[in-house]
């Protein structure tokens, strides 16, 4: 059965795949930082589906492929030829007893019994690949995301990663399954902006993941990335919009609100408590703010919160759905909060949902 989608669709460069605006980023169906029940998990897959999400991201890194095999479960028998799928490549999950006890490892609390290995060669991407078809029980994978090649996450390894990207094959391995029709588009998944300069020049990309770098709090993008994607017709997908934590609890609760996966610094917190001044005056939610600002830049195809229950899943529509009036935006900018190329009244009236 066939049904179209109740939010709108961007399109992802010229590979023929539209997005939802909004989509649905499945970290946390991997246990990320705290257990879920499968059903809890099912539940907001189908939550999201019936509110028209139709564009949904894993990984085999998220709990070791349990928000895979968790997601496949919930998508299987939903025939909608809007929905697109995306996971990512660069590690393979090796098979190993001492994993997946009960602790907490890489930040999932997952019974997955299996060790992260990277390898971003072009063996390693196949393997990847199928078995993350395997775990998902699905026919097929739209996009594949190289996932966290870089300096940000790889230190010192990184050459390494980019050796085997470049020279080892992976690259052509992701182009093959590309012109086979097995994926019909690849980019990275990174939280660095350096890593999508190089990697553009280096390979045929459609599509950007990227993460925590281009929100409320940082609009670096603007400066080389964006221009370069717009000349190539490359699409971007905005992941972590609340910058991992702080621009979704803001800095008024009892817990120490975190920024980049680890606590605020003090000047961040301080910038967060000036935006929050603006929005208090507007009456704006702040996280509502954070969700929809990545929307209006038209690089930015989606925007991809992480949801892993209903509850969040309800709040993130209700946020998706505030009106924020126009005044909000250039008020920002006009207290230096944000970046006046990131604004244009035409840009902002599309970006409303």
């Amino acid at each position: 059965m066939t049904s179209s989608p109740s939010l709108p669709l961007r399109a992802v460069g010229d590979t023929g795949l539209h997005v939802t605006e909004l989509g649905f980023g499945a970290a946390s169906l991997g246990n990320a930082g705290r257990a879920i029940a499968d059903d809890v998990a099912r539940d907001a897959v189908a939550a999201a589906w019936a509110a028209g999400i139709r564009y949904f991201d894993t990984a085999p890194f998220y709990g070791r492929g349990l928000s895979e095999r968790r997601l496949g479960d919930a998508l299987r028998g939903r025939e909608d030829e809007a929905l697109v799928l995306s996971s990512k490549v660069g590690r393979v999950l090796v098979p190993d007893a001492s994993v997946g006890r009960g602790g907490e490892v890489d930040g999932f609390r997952s019974p997955m019994p299996f060790r992260v290995t990277h390898d971003y060669s072009r063996d390693g991407i196949l393997r990847s690949f199928e078995a993350s078809l395997h775990r998902l029980g699905l026919d097929r994978i739209d996009m594949l995301f190289v996932h966290d090649i870089g300096r940000w996450s790889r230190g010192d390894a990184h050459d390494e990663g980019w050796a085997q990207l470049t020279r080892g094959g992976g690259f052509e391995a992701l182009a093959s399954l590309r012109e086979q029709g097995a994926i019909r588009a690849f980019g990275l998944g990174v939280n660095e902006v350096e890593i999508c300069l190089e990697a553009i020049d280096a390979a045929p990309l459609d599509v950007l993941l990227l993460a925590n770098r281009y929100t409320l709090l940082e609009q670096a993008p603007l400066d080389a990335l964006f221009p370069a994607c717009a000349a190539r017709g490359i699409a971007v997908i905005a992941g972590a919009p609340y910058n991992s934590g702080i621009l979704a609890t803001g800095t008024r609760g009892s817990a120490t609100p975190h920024y980049d996966y680890a606590p605020a610094p003090a000047d961040i917190v301080a910038r967060v408590r000036r935006i929050e001044a603006v929005a208090d005056a507007w009456k704006v939610p702040l996280a509502a703010a954070a969700l929809q600002f990545p929307l209006i830049h038209p690089c930015v195809v989606s925007v991809l919160p992480g949801i892993g229950d209903r509850r969040r899943l309800d709040q993130t529509l209700d946020l998706y759905a505030r009106e924020i009036p126009a005044g909000f935006w250039t008020d920002l900018v006009s207290e230096g909060l944000i970046r006046a190329d990131s604004l244009n009244a035409a840009a902002i009236e599309k970006a409303m949902p």
